[in-house]
């Protein structure tokens, strides 16, 4: 179990990052985002490209300059003291080189192991597990160059597993992994976390992925935080408020009286008409079957359709945060 110093592994306070270019308007990549993230928990950062995450990573990584506010990570400020922090952090940043391709796998595990005060040889029995997990045993002693771009991505993660850092970053870490190492990658995560006290960042766009091994989404949109929630918590905010439902009506008529209902998936299957309605507000409900009722509209069925992450993360970016 990892020791922890008082306060949150991570904290942003007040991070704002405008990027400015000769001759073209200053870019606002990054506004006014503030959060932290406790010991121990496993937190996605997700958001839509262009969102400002990759910044938001990268700062907090110390690897661009903010325009304005504060970073720790485990109490040691980035900018003060960026080499404090890079002995409590590690990360596999997605389409960088994050290993040496020259170096084969145990090469670079052995080498960055090295680099936070380990020696290779008193850890052996740990790197070959890490190895066997992702499915690299075949391939340790192979130069990295030759192998293929998931083989690259399983040797990033295992030299990122295998610094044993207190606070673990992952940008995209399933890309380029079979079903199998995605899978046996989820579990290690939850162990990591639950097990050895580790404070994982995931971001991603596999939302699977996130749903599985998170505690907590942290969603950004066009520069600022638009939510962040538990996810258990998060998805009850939507639970049933999306249902679908199967009438036998004149479609253009049927139009005309939700008209001022958000409807959407239109479709007619074995002589019904389909079509999906988003509800608000709970209470909504029941105007809408007030409103089919009075217009003759016989109902066939009803059902309510359970959210998952990727649709809360949808309605939250397109609506520009929780409402």
């Amino acid at each position: 179990m990892a020791t922890h110093d008082e306060g949150p592994a991570v904290t942003v306070s007040g991070l704002s990052k405008v990027f400015g270019r000769r001759g073209n308007p200053p870019v606002t990549a990054v506004d006014d985002v503030s959060f932290s993230v406790e010991h121990g928990s496993v937190v996605g950062l997700l958001g839509p490209n262009g969102a400002g995450k990759t910044t938001t990573i990268k700062a907090i990584l110390g690897l661009l300059t903010p325009t304005a506010g504060n970073i720790q990570v485990g109490g040691v400020d980035v900018q003060t003291n960026p080499r404090g922090v890079y002995r409590n952090v590690s990360a596999v940043l997605e389409g960088s080189r994050n290993i040496y391709w020259r170096l084969s796998p145990r090469q670079n595990v052995e080498f960055f192991t090295s680099l936070q005060g380990i020696h290779p040889k008193t850890v052996r029995e740990d790197h070959d597990e890490v190895f066997d997990w992702l499915g690299l045993t075949n391939k340790v002693d192979d130069p990295v160059t030759n192998l293929s771009r998931g083989m690259k991505q399983k040797t990033a993660l295992a030299c990122a597993i295998a610094r044993d850092t207190d606070v673990l970053f992952l940008d995209e870490p399933t890309l380029g992994l079979d079903v199998e190492t995605s899978l046996d990658l989820r579990r290690e995560l939850r162990r990591l976390a639950e097990h050895d006290g580790k404070t994982i960042l995931i971001s991603s766009h596999d939302m699977d992925v996130v749903q599985d091994v998170c505690d907590r989404v942290i969603i950004m949109n066009e520069g600022r935080v638009v939510a962040d929630e538990r996810i258990d918590d998060l998805i009850a905010l939507f639970r049933s408020q999306t249902y679908r439902i199967a009438v036998s009506h004149d479609e253009a008529a049927l139009r005309t009286h939700l008209h001022e209902f958000e409807v959407t998936d239109w479709a007619v299957r074995d002589g019904h008409i389909e079509f999906d309605v988003v509800l608000r507000d709970g209470d909504r409900f029941y105007d809408l079957m007030d409103t089919l009722r009075e217009g003759g509209v016989r109902l066939d069925s009803v059902t309510a359709i359970e959210p998952d992450l990727e649709d809360v993360f949808l309605t939250v970016t397109e609506n520009g945060g929780m409402q």
